[in-house]
C-alpha cells in the first residue's frame, strides 16, 4: 500500500522508522537485528537509506593520483527486497537520490523497484560526498529533488525517457520528500527553503518527512509556515534520540539543527554514555507523546543502526 493511503486510511498516529544499510562485508542479519525488536509495535513502513558512492585518490608509484570509486554500503534495492519479503505486512520506502545517478540510471532503479512490487519512494537530492564542498550532479543527472520527483511522476503516467519505447507501463509510486524545520543548511533563509519545498510538492510529492529536531515548537512552526505557503500534504516528524555525549556537538554540525538548552543540561549531568542513552529515551518519549497528542500522521524514527532506544520509546508511546 502507498504511504499516503496508509495515512489517509488511519485514524491514529502511525509508527515508522528508517534503516541504515550495513557496511560492506556485513550480511542482511545485521539489518534484521535492528528491525526484529521493533516489529512488535506494528510499523506501517520502513525507510531504507541510500548513500552515494565516495571517491578517493590514491597515489601511484609514479607520483600521479589515481581516482578510485568506493561504495561503503550495499545496494538499497537488494535490502529493500529482503525487508519486503521478510516482513510482508510492512511497506518498504527506499530512498532514491540525485547524487551519483544519471536520469537513465534513475529510470532503471525505478523499474527494479516496480518489478519488486515496491510502490513507495523517498526522493532526495542527497548530500555532497565528503571530498566535495558543494553538491555536483552527474552529467545528465538531476540537480535538485524536484526534477527527480517530476521524473517519477512522469513514469506514473507512463512517460519514459525514450519517447519511442514500446510496451511501457504506468508505475504507481507514492513519493515522499524531505523538509527542514530549521531550514536546509544551504538555504539562506526559511522562506527560500519553503519555496523549493513547494516545488517538490508541485512536482508530485505526496508527503514530507522532516529532518530530525529536538524542540517540538520547531516542528509546529514549520507546519504552520508550510500551510501558509500552500503546502497541504501530510508532514511527518522525523525523530532521533540522543545516544552519546558527543552527539550534542556532532549533530548540530552535521544536520544544522539546534539542541534545546534543557536537553543539553540533562546530557551534561550524565557521567556515562549509558546515562546519556537513558536521557535520550526519556526526552524522546516526552517529545513523541506531545506530537501524538497534536495528531501528527506518523512518528518516524531514525535508527542509525541502533534500535533499542526506539524500542523503548515505542513501548511507552504506542
Amino acid at each position: 500500500m502507498r504511504v499516503i493511503d496508509l495515512i489517509n486510511n488511519s485514524g491514529k498516529t502511525l509508527f515508522s522508522f528508517e534503516l541504515l544499510p550495513p557496511l560492506r562485508g556485513h550480511n542482511i542479519n545485521s539489518i534484521y537485528k535492528t528491525t526484529d525488536p521493533l516489529m512488535e509495535y506494528n510499523p506501517s513502513f520502513i525507510n531504507v537509506t541510500y548513500h552515494q558512492e565516495e571517491v578517493v585518490y590514491k597515489k601511484r608509484e609514479n607520483g600521479l593520483l589515481e581516482k578510485k570509486t568506493i561504495r561503503k554500503r550495499p545496494g538499497t534495492v537488494a535490502i529493500s527486497a529482503a525487508i519486503k519479503y521478510k516482513y510482508p505486512s510492512v511497506e518498504v520506502v527506499p530512498h532514491l537520490i540525485c547524487g551519483g545517478f544519471t536520469k537513465e540510471e534513475t529510470e532503471y532503479a525505478l523499474i527494479d523497484f516496480h518489478y519488486l512490487g515496491i510502490d513507495n519512494i523517498l526522493a532526495l537530492r542527497g548530500d555532497a560526498p565528503k571530498n566535495q564542498r558543494t553538491f555536483i550532479p552527474e552529467k545528465n543527472g538531476h540537480p535538485y529533488a524536484n526534477t527527480l520527483v517530476a521524473q517519477i511522476t512522469d513514469m506514473n503516467h507512463g512517460k519514459y525517457l525514450d519517447d519511442e519505447l514500446l510496451n511501457t507501463f504506468n508505475t504507481n509510486f507514492c513519493v515522499g520528500v524531505a523538509g527542514y524545520p530549521e531550514k536546509h543548511i544551504e538555504s539562506p533563509n526559511q522562506a527560500y527553503d519553503l519555496k523549493f519545498l513547494k516545488c517538490k510538492i508541485d512536482a508530485g510529492a505526496e508527503y514530507i518527512i522532516t529532518q530530525m529536531f529536538f524542540d517540538n515548537k520547531k516542528y509546529f512552526d514549520f507546519v504552520d509556515a508550510c500551510r501558509h505557503v500552500g503546502i497541504t500534504v501530510p508532514i511527518i516528524p522525523g525523530l532521533k534520540p540522543i545516544c552519546t555525549m558527543k552527539e550534542i556537538n556532532i549533530l548540530p554540525q552535521i544536520f544544522n539543527i539546534d539542541i534545546p538548552e534543557n536537553l543539553v543540561k540533562e546530557v551534561l549531568k550524565c557521567k556515562t554514555n549509558e546515562e546519556v542513552f537513558k536521557t535520550g529515551v526519556e526526552w524522546g518519549i516526552a517529545q513523541s507523546k506531545e506530537l501524538m497528542q497534536r495528531g501528527v500522521p506518523v512518528l518516524h524514527y531514525f535508527t542509525v543502526g541502533i534500535s533499542e532506544n526506539i524500542r523503548q520509546i515505542a513501548k511507552a508511546v504506542f
